[in-house]
């Protein structure tokens, strides 16, 4: 869906999460007795994560962390990263694109812009690579050992600074013994979901492979009521194919290659007026307040969609959304005498043509098309050590090279080409009434680089100190043109190149009072790299570069284990002052509706979360997480308007979230399996502004799944529902508001059905 404007008018089984300090006993210290002895049933708690970019236990990980097993995934129904919305505390995921683009927010950290020239206050690793381009990140996601959600700034051990977190996602790697996966759902709308993988060696004990795969595709959401055809509808595959080389006990080489490609269709627009008719009410802003669907409110064409049901529209245009993902990389790990050497090297290349009826009508009001390919070279190498005695560090340095194309465009007012035709101008161009083909060819090249280091000392058996460093700096060249009718009317050009450098770090004091308490106090310094502004502009200030954003983080943390390990506890509090905040917005100057990307003076945001989770019985898993965030913008004033002691966007004040299954077994070793999830949040709003229409009020959404499994887990059938209550709810909102309406995209109905998992 359309999340952009022209020049004129439109211008993350069961829920595992803890954070835990680092510590471990020295081999030639004496013993605490306090810590001699623990209840605890390693079985429980032995998740290992990569948060630190070490294999560690999840509960002496000091990084607020949520992890998600690959079981867990496949009953909650993971395909892509929009699906982790809300499972996380202070999680938010929202897409008004079916294949590109998410907005992902954490802590009410984030970034809304949707242009590909903007980099994610959140960022997304797969194996090690950091995934820059929003045209790749919502590449599905399948074959899936574990992903964790890191929360606050992650600016000292990944790949690219990132304010808000990072979303790590691990595959399953090759294995030497032979065996396979495969599973099919088929629901609603004649959707269907086919994973498949294989592995086993191809040299015992030196060389092992693994080839997986994904297919999903549906009828459609939505019904044109143009055409009476079904738009909406998902139609993507995706491969990867990888090669674990171990030719000594302390050496091994991971090749990978995938490829994603998506050929459904473009999220449809429902469409909302919001110009009142004669004795409609209005709001304060003057625009209407009354009832949309009566013919009250309309466009600035006169249109109005006079059906209440989020899932039929009239559209002139049924859009496509196509994205081709191509992703190579190789990771390296060398053992030697007291460290080891890591080098992770990708390169990915993503391509996307979209085009949307971005009014949601049956005029030629707005249309859209971004045409976008963006390609990324990437190289780290970190030296760390092995774990032993008291010190743990890692150092090393990090290289990417980005390189994007852009030649996207919006088809503005065509229906009112007739009114400017005459002899002279027998196409009916007018550009100074907005009536026009609008495109913004440019190129951007990003070269990053960054040196990074940390250490995690135990000075006690019970106190660990960890300290990190982080300096970075981007170099970015842009060349953009903002043009009409192919080019035949040159609007703005714009060269330009800056550096951009910040440093980042982190120190951490966790204190371990017994074997089932610990707890920490942090503060970490995250920032995002300023860049420019890569959607359509008509005026020179947008085109001006953006500052870096920094964050400066302070948390505090308690972890907890009882019922002998079978379950955990966690709280922290934290505390967020933001300088230079980047945020996006839709902002209309001189009655003309424009895209701006700038920066916030000054943000703050504070809150709390609480963990619990664990096995209390046998068979039984469940998992509960709460959330409070209280964001507010302290200092923002943009083109006249003042949105300081607004809410930040993206950022619901409450989030609860559960999950629970639970295995039965039967006497012959079989088992009724049951899986439920349900989360609830309060009121999310879409823009700067904390105006009601621009916003959607508190939702839960259910999902629940039955099922039978063989004896020995081989095979598992049943039956599922995501959206169990057919909820209908709102996903984003663009307000256009020189147009005189509102583009709504919705969240997925309900989709029902039946799954079969195999493995062999």
């Amino acid at each position: 869906m359309m999340k952009s404007i022209f020049h004129g008018g439109v211008a993350l089984g069961a829920l595992l999460a803890a954070s835990a300090p680092a510590w471990a006993q020295t081999a030639d210290a004496a013993p605490d007795p306090a810590l001699a002895a623990t209840s605890a049933d390693d079985a429980g708690v032995d998740i290992i994560v990569t948060a630190n970019r070490r294999e560690e236990r999840l509960q002496d990980v000091p990084v607020s962390v949520s992890a998600f097993g690959g079981e867990q995934l496949q009953d909650m129904r993971i395909s892509d990263v929009r699906d982790l919305n809300n499972v996380a505390p202070g999680l938010r995921i929202s897409a008004a694109d079916a294949a590109a683009n998410p907005k992902i927010f954490i802590r009410g950290a984030g970034l809304s812009d949707f242009n590909p020239s903007s980099s994610s206050g959140v960022g997304i690793y797969v194996d090690g690579v950091y995934v820059g381009s929003p045209l790749a990140q919502l590449a599905g996601f399948y074959d899936i050992e574990r992903i964790e959600v890191l929360r606050g700034p992650q600016g000292t051990l990944f790949g690219r600074n990132t304010t808000g977190g990072a979303i790590n996602v691990i595959t399953k790697r090759p294995q030497q013994a032979f065996g396979g996966e495969a599973s099919a759902e088929y629901g609603e709308r004649n959707s269907l979901t086919l994973n498949a993988a294989v592995t086993g060696p191809i040299a015992t004990d030196r060389l092992a492979f693994r080839v997986s795969g994904q297919y999903v595709r549906d009828d459609g959401t939505t019904k044109n009521r143009v055409t009476g055809n079904r738009i909406g509808y998902q139609d993507r595959y995706a491969a990867r194919g990888q090669l674990l080389f171990t030719p000594d006990d302390d050496v091994e080489f991971l090749a990978q290659g995938s490829f994603f490609r998506n050929r459904g269709s473009a999220v449809p627009v429902k469409h909302r007026g919001l110009f009142a008719q004669p004795g409609t009410p209005t709001g304060p802003d003057g625009l209407c307040a009354g009832d949309f669907r009566d013919g009250g409110c309309r466009d600035a064409l006169g249109y109005y969609d006079s059906s209440d049901d989020p899932f039929s529209v009239e559209s002139n245009l049924e859009g496509k959304d196509e994205v081709d993902v191509k992703t190579l990389s190789l990771s390296a790990t060398i053992g030697l005498p007291g460290f080891d050497v890591i080098s992770v090297t990708a390169y990915q290349d993503a391509w996307r043509d979209a085009r949307e009826n971005t009014d949601g009508s049956p005029l030629q009001m707005l249309e859209s098309r971004y045409n976008s390919s963006q390609s990324q070279f990437s190289q780290e190498i970190r030296f760390q050590s092995q774990g032993h005695g008291r010190a743990r560090w890692v150092a090393g340095a990090y290289y990417m090279r980005d390189h994007l194309r852009d030649n996207s465009s919006y088809d503005v007012l065509r229906d009112l080409r007739p009114l400017f035709t005459t002899p002279e101008n027998p196409t009916g161009v007018s550009v100074e009434d907005s009536v026009a083909l609008f495109s913004w060819p440019y190129t951007q090249k990003t070269d990053s680089y960054a040196f990074f280091g940390q250490l995690d000392y135990d000075v006690t058996e019970r106190i660990t100190v960890t300290g990190g460093l982080r300096w970075s700096a981007d170099d970015k060249a842009i060349n953009y043109t903002s043009q009409a009718e192919g080019g035949a009317i040159v609007l703005l050009r714009k060269q330009d190149r800056k550096t951009f450098s910040d440093w980042s770090g982190r120190a951490i004091l966790a204190y371990k009072f017994s074997p089932d308490v610990n707890g920490y106090l942090s503060y970490n310094r995250g920032y995002k790299s300023g860049g420019f502004f890569g959607g359509q502009a008509t005026l020179p200030e947008q085109l001006e570069p953006y500052d870096n954003e920094t964050l400066n983080a302070y948390e505090a943390g308690l972890k907890t284990q009882f019922m002998d390990g079978r379950m955990r506890a966690n709280a922290s509090a934290f505390y967020y002052d933001y300088a230079n905040q980047q945020v996006y917005s839709l902002e209309v100057r001189n009655g003309i509706s424009m895209q701006v990307l700038t920066n916030a003076a000054s943000s703050r945001a504070w809150g709390g979360e609480l963990e619990v989770a664990g096995s209390p019985l046998r068979g039984l898993s469940v998992n509960f997480s709460a959330s409070y965030l209280n964001t507010r913008i302290l200092d923002f004033v943009s083109a006249g308007e003042d949105y300081s002691g607004n809410k930040l966007q993206h950022s619901p004040e409450w989030t609860l979230s559960g999950f629970v299954s639970y295995d039965a077994e039967l006497a012959n070793g079989s088992a009724i399996t049951f899986s439920g999830s349900a989360n609830w949040r309060s009121r999310v709003f879409f823009d700067n502004t904390e105006r009601q229409r621009v916003s959607t009020g508190p939702l839960t959404l259910v999902d629940a799944q039955v099922g039978w499994r063989s004896p020995g887990g081989g095979f598992e059938a049943g039956v599922f529902a995501k959206n169990l209550f057919d909820k209908r709810y709102l996903g984003g909102i663009s307000a256009l508001e020189s147009l005189g309406y509102d583009a709504l995209s919705f969240g997925a109905p309900r989709r029902a059905g039946v799954y079969a998992n195999v493995k062999f």
